[in-house]
């Protein structure tokens, strides 16, 4: 599988990356190798293997889901924009 020079601009616009055109030359080949070493793993015989979501054998490690009870008095010193009980952020435009 090839990457071409247009994808990698276009991730770059998804991410909001600002590349130069060394950078995306660069990239393009780099993440070009990278796939191709990827690709290698269809050369394996996995007949017989069954597929894993993860290396140790683990299961449900979800911690219990409890309401945070931390009050509000206070947190409002560690916030730069604080205003009737909400932090504010800025607005993200896109």
């Amino acid at each position: 599988m090839a990457i071409s020079r247009e994808d990698v601009l276009h991730v770059s616009r998804l991410a909001r990356l600002d590349l130069s055109e060394a950078d995306v030359d660069k990239l393009t080949g780099e993440l070009g190798s990278i796939l191709e070493y990827v690709s290698k793993l269809d050369e394996l015989d996995t007949e017989g293997v069954p597929p894993t979501a993860h290396v140790l054998d683990i299961s449900n490690v979800f911690r219990e889901d409890v309401v945070d009870t931390t009050p509000i008095e206070g947190m409002e010193r560690m916030a730069p924009d604080f205003s009737r009980g909400h932090f504010r952020v800025p607005r993200v435009i896109g």
